[in-house]
């Protein structure tokens, strides 16, 4: 009696993102944002209100986000205006504003027994690691996000980094001004990234007569 061979029968791993909302992560609204802070103020937690203005403001990944220097953002006595850093992505400089509520948050923030010695701008915890971990502040940003009630799959990281652009491209319609604030190589790119379709495309070319 001859036994054929049968394919060995092997359990499947659960997909990935089984039950998760994959794709492009959505931006904060206006009033996400200040719901976010309000909420943050009230539980006085410095580090984190910093952190969420910075990520703002900045508009940078948080590989970036997380590796920022004390230096990088405060010189002479006071926080800067704008900061410009190397992107780890694509090696190139941006450049970011910091906005009067963003400085005064960070100087409070920078003033907290935590930060004494720090060169790192989000210390970790333990003394091996010298700043937060991009997953902790993934973390971070799921809290935050739900803290207000919305779903937290629908929001990431890169939520924070659009949001700001979000804005300025929904009221200005300009997309190279979007480009230089993400530090984008390509105007694709940038286009992909805020989800430009056709016809928001052809409306912005519609209203410019030459």
């Amino acid at each position: 009696m001859t036994i054929e061979n049968l394919p060995a029968i092997c359990t499947r791993r659960p997909a990935w993102n089984k039950g998760r909302i994959v794709g492009q992560k959505r931006p904060l609204l206006p009033k996400h944002v200040w719901a976010i802070r309000v909420r943050l103020e009230i539980a006085n937690n410095v580090r984190d209100l910093a952190l969420f203005n910075l990520a703002i403001d900045s508009k940078l990944r948080g590989c970036d986000l997380v590796k920022l220097l004390v230096a990088d953002v405060f010189a002479a006595g006071q926080v800067k205006e704008r900061a410009s850093i190397i992107q780890s992505k694509t090696r190139k400089p941006v450049r970011f504003e910091i906005t009067e509520g963003t400085r005064k948050s960070i100087a409070a923030w920078l003033d907290d027994p935590l930060m004494i010695g720090s060169e790192h701008l989000w210390p970790g915890r333990f003394h091996e690691r010298l700043h937060i971990s991009t997953r902790q502040y993934a973390r971070l940003v799921r809290d935050w996000v739900s803290s207000i009630g919305l779903e937290p799959t629908s929001y990431g990281t890169h939520s924070m980094r659009r949001t700001k652009v979000a804005q300025i491209y929904r009221k200005t319609g300009n997309l190279r001004a979007v480009q230089l604030l993400l530090g984008h190589t390509k105007m694709d790119s940038t286009v992909r990234y805020l989800g430009v379709e056709l016809e928001d495309a052809l409306a912005i070319a519609e209203a410019v007569e030459i």
